[in-house]
């Protein structure tokens, strides 16, 4: 179900983070798991406004949220670059910070922390992340 559209900016981020967490409560998250899914929506739109978009308020992105019993869905579509999640190689856990490669933590950290991510491109010009946290039994 569609929430709301944004706009790309880091004014917006808190906003997402609060309505999405608000719906997560509903499921009984642990505290943990609540901030995992912050955590990975907050890397989510900072990585569209900076990586799609290019910067702040050159686009808009849509929120969508599903909850079930155990599980919460939430979806962003942005029309900003598209991004091919291959090309992103996997962080370097273990060099120095100083000789470390600035790109490939966000996506690392929103699949560490989400059950299932998936990118996607449904139509040109039409960008969207799922992602999927489910209740631990």
């Amino acid at each position: 179900m569609k929430v709301a559209t944004f706009p790309a900016n880091y004014s917006s981020v808190r906003l997402i983070c609060n309505i999405v967490s608000d719906r997560a409560k509903t499921i009984n998250f642990s505290s943990r798991e609540l901030y995992g899914i912050e955590l990975a929506v907050d890397e989510a739109c900072a990585n569209i406004i900076d990586h799609a978009y290019g910067g702040e308020n050159l686009g808009t992105i849509d929120l969508f949220i599903d909850t079930e019993d155990n599980e919460i869905k939430i979806i962003f579509e942005d029309n900003g670059k598209a991004f091919e999640p291959a090309e992103v190689l996997p962080p370097d856990l273990d060099s120095p910070l100083e000789i470390r490669a600035e790109r490939g933590l966000g996506v690392f950290l929103i699949n560490t922390l989400m059950d299932d991510v998936y990118f996607d491109a449904p139509e040109p010009g039409l960008n969207r992340l799922t992602m999927i946290k489910r209740l631990k039994a």
